[in-house]
């Protein structure tokens, strides 16, 4: 086999440091797929980003080792070499797409760029090739959403359009850091069939970074275990989950959620009603933006959750699940009902609505780009206090040092900045700065979908928890069944703004009613 990348005894150090990656050795083959795997900090994806130099340097060096793109080096080339692979002969998906996507310009504009750059194709001939790629991608009314921008797509269309940006130059190479992280498992599936179909007819070579170990045993060929940067096991995907040597390989493996259904107090008294809610967000064209439609993102939904319950709401991306988070919160204008423990919000004031919502808090999914970069720790989580006037500043210090502790972090590392900090970290402080508000009701974007395996496993064990202790009630988004049955007693099924599937999580998962839930599930549990 002609190897496409070969890795050879690298070393990565930062600021002259002791090296953060040790002596990893690896080869990937044309038209083959090797996953990269292990716990966030083990140095996956500092090894993938500098097959292409794409880490700054400094601060980054290669004390020892080299790199070699198709036979040639990659630590000696120059910069316009570098410039000609990346896109063209190496196409990169970075995991987060809000931050690879820049927000000033178009969808069209950005895809065309690259076609611009790399095939020299401007934009007239290349609108059919973006249409084309966005459509493989699943990106619904792709021709009528070209002139949309990033912030008009949600989380999971982002990632696919990441993906189409990565992939419409058909390179040798993919580097995929967590592909499909932020996508529903229906479009996750879809994903990962488009990934070997153009693997197959480009022969193209991947690698496929990923904490989803699920997907990776679908996916790839070989597997690399990393653990603390160094390289602990590589074998064949079949061999390595059937007979896993090292011990983190086996500890990766062997933690999963719990597998069984939750059960809260029937008797418990309701929290949130909800009735008939709709979010509808109106299409304006022409000069003088006369309205021609509406997206119906949310479409007359009605439930109810009890306290000290969690109710998942599930669906595919764009199936309006933020959407619905972002109107109870009434962050964005809705019409319909929703009372919240005996106030109906949509009719309440301002400063009433501001009172009501130190009961109720949100978790984002991007921990990253919801802490401020320019805030300490001890800032983020105390914002809420010293907005609400709560405490004394002594009495707001003690207040934010308990709730590091009640979500397990160590209040000595509150001067510092969320940069510092890994995913799982970042997902606590988060989880920290709503707490310390003592709320009766958080909502849950996505809060695990980012981490890996353990760490995704240690959160779940920390909300349940408390749960329990504060009797918190939690609406809880995600696209992860497998945490949903772990967490949640409740589940509402959304499909392009409405509902079409509610009940226990025991009755919906053990025996859904609607086509569309049965894919879901299946494709959530699959081997």
């Amino acid at each position: 086999m002609t190897a496409i990348v070969e890795i050879k005894d690298l070393s990565i150090a930062f600021n002259q440091s002791q090296p953060v990656v040790h002596n990893v050795s690896l080869s990937i083959n044309a038209g083959e797929t090797l996953a990269l795997v292990g716990e966030s900090g083990s140095g996956k994806s500092v090894t993938s980003m500098s097959i292409l130099r794409l880490l700054n340097e400094p601060p980054v060096s290669y004390p020892s080792g080299d790199i070699l793109l198709s036979g040639q080096s990659v630590l000696k080339a120059s910069q316009s070499q570098l410039r000609h692979w990346r896109g063209n002969k190496v196409g990169v998906i970075f995991q987060e797409p809000m931050m690879s996507l820049n927000p000033l310009h178009t969808i069209e504009k950005q895809l065309g760029e690259t076609l611009l750059i790399h095939q020299g194709l401007p934009a007239k001939h290349s609108r059919t090739k973006i249409i084309d790629w966005l459509n493989k991608v699943g990106i619904r009314n792709a021709q009528k959403r070209l002139n949309d921008y990033p912030h008009q797509f949600s989380g999971g269309e982002k990632q696919r359009i990441m993906i189409a940006m990565a992939l419409i130059n058909e390179p040798e190479l993919l580097i995929a850091d967590e592909p499909t992280t932020a996508l529903d498992v229906t479009v996750q599936a879809q994903i990962l069939d488009l990934i070997k179909q153009l693997q197959q007819e480009l022969n193209m070579a991947v690698l496929f970074i990923s904490h989803d170990l699920t997907v990776v045993r679908q996916l790839a060929d070989r597997v690399a275990v990393m653990e603390q940067g160094k390289l602990v096991e590589v074998e064949t995907s079949e061999l390595l989950f059937e007979r896993p040597q090292h011990p983190y390989t086996q500890k990766l493996i062997n933690v999963e959620p719990e597998d069984r259904f939750c059960h809260s107090d029937q008797n418990a008294a309701t929290l949130l009603t909800v009735k008939q809610l709709k979010v509808w967000f109106p299409i304006e064209r022409g000069i003088f933006r006369r309205t021609v439609g509406h997206v119906k993102a949310v479409d007359g939904i009605s439930f109810s959750i009890k306290q000290g319950s969690a109710l998942a709401v599930v669906g595919e991306s764009g199936s309006g699940k933020t959407t619905l988070s972002k109107a109870l919160l009434r962050l964005i204008d809705s019409e319909g009902e929703f009372n919240f423990s005996g106030h109906t919000i949509n009719q309440l004031k301002k400063h009433e609505l501001t009172k009501i919502r130190r009961d109720m808090q949100f978790v984002f999914q991007d921990p990253f780009g919801s802490l401020s970069p320019r805030m300490l720790v001890s800032e983020i989580i105390g914002e809420g206090l010293e907005i609400n006037q709560i405490g004394l500043p002594q009495a707001r210090e003690q207040m934010i040092i308990d709730a590091m502790k009640t979500v397990e972090l160590d209040p000595a590392i509150r001067h510092r900045y969320p940069h510092e900090f890994s995913g799982g970290q970042r997902q606590r402080i988060a989880l920290a700065r709503a707490l310390v508000m003592k709320p009766k009701f958080i909502i849950l974007d996505e809060p695990t979908s980012s981490l890996d395996r353990t760490v995704q496993f240690q959160v779940l064990k920390l909300l349940k928890k408390l749960q329990k202790t504060h009797h918190l009630t939690y609406l809880f988004i995600s696209h992860d069944l497998k945490v949903v049955k772990a967490l949640c007693e409740e589940v509402v099924v959304m499909k392009a703004g409405k509902i079409v599937e509610q009940g226990s999580c025991e009755q919906v998962f053990s025996a859904p009613q609607q086509e569309y839930t049965k894919n879901l599930i299946k494709t959530a549990f699959v081997a």
